[in-house]
């Protein structure tokens, strides 16, 4: 039949799964569980059974039955059943779903096909409803009740709200509508002035669960309608009390109330509750308000017979007053600052106060007066500052040791307050410390004086880069006892502000002592910027500036510097927050570094920019010893220099004077032209062509006597004279020499072959007269000018010969 199928075509294919579906529906296959509706994670079974007969195209050839439970597929036993029926068991030990399908299937031309199926849904047994409440309206006298719904039971479940009269049957008040928790129950249902049992109901497939059962007489929880405030107004004989009326809401007229009144200033932060006001309507009063304050005024009323499950009305709408002013009470809080002025004639004031508190203002206060003396009966004295602020500045006389303050409204003016220009030279305290107390406010603390103090003045200013002064910012504590004091005007997070306490003795006040605190610290807002002061081989010397106040955001605890190279060598050092600089040691030279800075508080810390630096190769030291050593290496070869150029015979010594032939006046000795028969040497070759160079005679020797030079040198020379020229060969070179008295010295014209050097033969006679000059017999046969000079004048040469 596989065989059949494989080339079967489509339609035919889609004709016989019809045929199954049809079968199938017929009786072919039926599934049965245990139970469709089960609780959640428990054991679900359930059977396949099959008829072959009812099945089309399954007569024949073996039944695979198998389940899949939505899509997945989950293993069966499989047995045959009586009639020649094909049957499967399935048991899921632990059904996890809250709602699946369980589809039958079997194999069929390679494919499964689902031939029966079976809905399941898991779930719990509905929970209990919780917090049941009633409240009658009395607009249509119907019951509206309300409650919490429990935990969800994922199977469907009715609710219902159920009601019984004391006699009556119970009956189905109402039931809830989309889902919701609330319902009415109608009129007609209810029995008023009749003790009533409420409660809900909810069911489902695995149990009911019912709600706490409420006993209640639907008019005790009726909720009226708000009554409405007539009229507030002042008691004349007693204005810190004031009466009220009021009218109850429309349709409790014939019902006892029990009322509540509740008022409050703008300024308190709760209100004042009014409770046991009993009556239909009237007038209730109430006394303890302040002088000439705002109140605003509500109130709400019940049932008085209801119990205690009974609902108050809604607050009724607001209704203002300002109650009478009276004139102000009570001293005000004042400080001074005081400096003799006008060569010591004068002395300037500044005065500050405390505003009154509204208890003791009575009222708005329109303006203060500072006088130099109390008013009396008949007399007014004389005001130096009348203003409508806390302070005043003003000039007195120097001798002035009293001012009188004193605060005034519509109604009249306050007692005056006397002020005493003491002198700041007492007792300082031994100690004084500030902590925060809160995001807004600091707790002082303080160690109290040996000598009884009448109160404490605090001071504080907030520290910032513009210099500033807040003159609110002060307080004073009247307990002399005190040691604690809590500021909260004006103060705020992340800001520092100085402190100073001032005890106030009996006849002076005290020297202050100043502290700083901060309320809150978080890290700084920015890190100090680096500056390389100055950097060696293996230190770098780093400084900064320090961060201004504002940027501090708290007490700065270290600074850390970091630095690493570039093979990531991190190493770090914490310096004290009073240091602004800082050397690195230890480093590599030659090295690139990375240096950068982060500052910490107690809340955090911040870091700042990286510094790219570069180490030297050679400390300041040995760039100076280098230097140094340089330097006199250069003096010293000038001073050498300069002594060789100085000094003549070193000079001739290191640096001998080579004659330039060319240059020398024994050329002009040459005859224009030369002789047609050259001139015989014995023992010589065939001259060759020469170059002839010339013979410089030079002057004596500065310092020499005119009788005590040599005769032969003293005698002139022929006009013509004919040199005498040995040539050795073609090529070689031709010698020259320097005649003069003191000696000659010669050498070769050309480098090459090597010259023969000629001793000065000065001093090498055997006699040692003053014309000893110590010539050989004969001139030298290397030395062709000597020869030259020998035939051309052998008697003058003679002449100076040794005798």
């Amino acid at each position: 039949m596989a065989r059949r199928g494989a080339g079967t075509p489509f339609l035919l294919q889609l004709s016989l799964l019809l045929l199954l579906h049809l079968g199938g529906t017929l009786g072919c296959a039926s599934v049965a569980v245990g139970s469709p509706i089960v609780p959640l994670g428990s054991a679900v079974t359930a059977s396949c059974t099959i008829q072959r007969e009812l099945c089309r195209g399954l007569e024949q050839g073996k039944v695979r039955i198998s389940w899949m439970l939505d899509n997945k597929l989950v293993a069966g036993s499989q047995r045959q059943g009586p009639g020649g029926t094909e049957v499967s068991n399935l048991t899921l030990p632990r059904f996890n779903h809250t709602q699946a399908r369980l589809w039958c299937c079997v194999e069929w031309n390679g494919t499964k096909q689902r031939i029966g199926m079976a809905e399941i849904r898991a779930g719990y047994p509905p929970a209990k409803p919780l917090n049941l409440s009633c409240v009658l309206n009395l607009s249509d006298y119907g019951l509206t009740c309300q409650w919490e719904q429990g935990t969800d039971s994922h199977l469907p479940t009715s609710i219902v709200l159920k009601c019984a009269g004391s006699r009556a049957q119970v009956v189905t008040g109402c039931t809830p509508q989309g889902g919701h928790s609330h319902c009415t129950v109608p009129r007609r249902l209810l029995q008023l002035y009749r003790q009533m049992e409420i409660w809900v109901s909810a069911t489902n497939a695995l149990g009911t669960a019912e709600s706490e059962h409420l006993c209640i007489d639907p008019m005790d929880v009726a909720k009226l309608d708000p009554p409405t405030l007539q009229s507030i107004q002042s008691i004349p004989f007693q204005t810190d009390c004031i009466a009220l009326a009021w009218d109850v809401a429309r349709g409790t007229e014939h019902m006892e109330l029990q009322c509540e009144l509740r008022y409050r200033a703008p300024e308190d932060p709760a209100w004042v509750l009014v409770t046991g006001i009993i009556g239909r309507a009237g007038t209730a009063q109430r006394c303890g308000f302040l002088f000439g304050t705002q109140y605003q005024f509500q109130m709400r009323c019940r049932r008085s017979s209801a119990s205690a499950l009974a609902y108050w009305s809604e607050w009724s709408p607001g209704r203002n007053y300002t109650t009478h002013e009276k004139a102000p009470t009570g001293k005000l809080d004042a400080w001074w600052e005081a400096e003799p002025a006008g060569a010591g004639e004068r002395l300037e004031v500044q005065l500050r106060w405390k505003a009154p508190r509204q208890r003791e203002a009575n009222g708005r206060v329109l303006g203060y007066r500072v006088t130099l003396s109390p008013r009396r009966r008949g007399r007014d004295p004389s005001t130096i500052c009348n203003t409508t602020h806390t302070q005043c500045n003003f000039s007195v006389p120097a001798r002035t040791r009293r001012v009188y303050l004193s605060a005034y409204n519509a109604a009249g003016e306050s007692a005056p307050t006397e002020v005493v220009l003491l002198q700041r030279k007492g007792q300082p305290l031994s100690g004084l410390r500030a902590v925060p107390g809160g995001e807004r406010s600091l707790w002082v603390h303080w160690e109290a004086p040996l000598a009884p103090v009448i109160a404490y003045v605090l001071e504080w200013q907030r520290v910032t880069a513009e210099p500033g002064h807040c003159s609110a910012c002060w307080q004073m504590e009247r307990d002399g006892a005190a040691t604690t004091a809590l500021i909260q005007d004006g103060i705020e997070p992340f800001q520092l502000y100085n402190i100073s306490l001032y005890p106030l003795y009996e006849d002076t006040v005290g020297v202050p002592i100043h502290t700083t605190a901060y309320s809150q610290q978080k890290a700084p807002s920015h890190a100090p910027k680096l500056h390389l002061r100055r950097i060696s081989k293996s230190e770098a010397e780093l400084c900064w500036e320090p961060l201004p106040v504002d940027m501090q955001n708290g007490f700065i605890t270290s600074y850390t510097i970091f630095w690493a190279n570039s093979i990531a060598d991190v190493a770090s050092a914490t310096v004290n927050p009073s240091l602004s600089s800082f050397v690195i040691r230890g480093l590599k030279p030659s090295t690139l570094y990375k240096v950068h800075i982060m500052a910490s508080t107690a809340a955090g810390g911040t870091n700042g920019t990286s510094l790219t630096l570069v180490t030297t190769v050679l400390d300041d030291t040995e760039i100076q010893f280098l230097f140094l050593t340089l330097g006199l290496i250069f003096v010293l070869f000038m001073v050498l220099l300069i002594c060789f150029h100085k000094n003549e015979r070193m000079k001739e010594q290191l640096w001998p004077s080579v004659p330039d032939p060319a240059n020398s006046s024994l050329g002009k000795w040459v005859p224009a032209a030369a002789p047609q028969e050259p001139i015989q040497v014995p023992a010589a070759r065939e001259p060759g062509p020469a170059a002839i160079s010339t013979v410089t005679v030079l002057e004596g020797e500065p310092g020499k006597q005119p009788g005590k030079e040599p005769p032969a040198l003293l005698v002139a020379l022929p006009a013509v004279t004919r040199p005498y020229v040995r040539q050795e060969g073609p090529g070689e070179p031709v010698q020259y020499a320097r005649v003069g008295v003191a000696g000659y010295r010669g050498q070769r014209l050309l480098p090459e072959p090597g010259p023969r050097f000629y001793e000065n033969l000065r001093g090498r006679g055997d006699g040692g007269g003053a014309g000893d000059w110590g010539f050989p017999e004969e001139p030298p046969a290397t030395f062709p000018l000597l020869q030259g000079l020998r035939i051309g004048g052998a008697e003058e040469l003679h002449e100076c010969r040794a005798d």
